[in-house]
């Protein structure tokens, strides 16, 4: 169990720093994510509302105390992955687009998966 929980901590801090950085990236309108944007036809106040949102659903994955939270945050940065394939995929991107967001899914379902796996174990204990 010693094993899952540094490791649930290891993935859960780096994803929440990528979370971070991409979160304030967005609040502070980088030229990338407005290029990207653009490109998608969605509005520039876009990139403040997910940034923001990144930032809070990191804090939420970090915390300890409330699991719904932390649940729907999982949820939120998973609509946010899904959400960026399917926008690629409908203006007619090229594959080496569509696979970032379905990468950045699946990483972050390691940290969720090994948060289920401790938590599950530290039921049983």
């Amino acid at each position: 169990m010693k094993k899952i929980k540094i490791w649930y901590w290891i993935a859960t801090i780096l994803f929440a720093l990528m979370m971070i950085m991409d979160g304030f990236g967005g609040i502070t309108q980088q030229e990338a994510g407005r290029e990207v944007l653009k490109h998608l036809g969605y509005p520039m106040y876009l990139l403040i509302i997910t940034g923001n949102a990144k930032i809070i659903g990191a804090i939420a994955i970090l915390q300890t105390k409330f699991k719904v939270i932390k649940e729907w945050a999982f949820a939120g940065f998973a609509i946010n992955f899904i959400g960026a394939f399917v926008s690629r995929a409908f203006v007619g991107d090229e594959m080496s687009l569509l696979i970032p967001p379905i990468v950045a899914l699946a990483i972050m379902f390691i940290p969720y998966f090994l948060w289920k796996k401790y938590d599950l174990n530290v039921k049983n204990s």
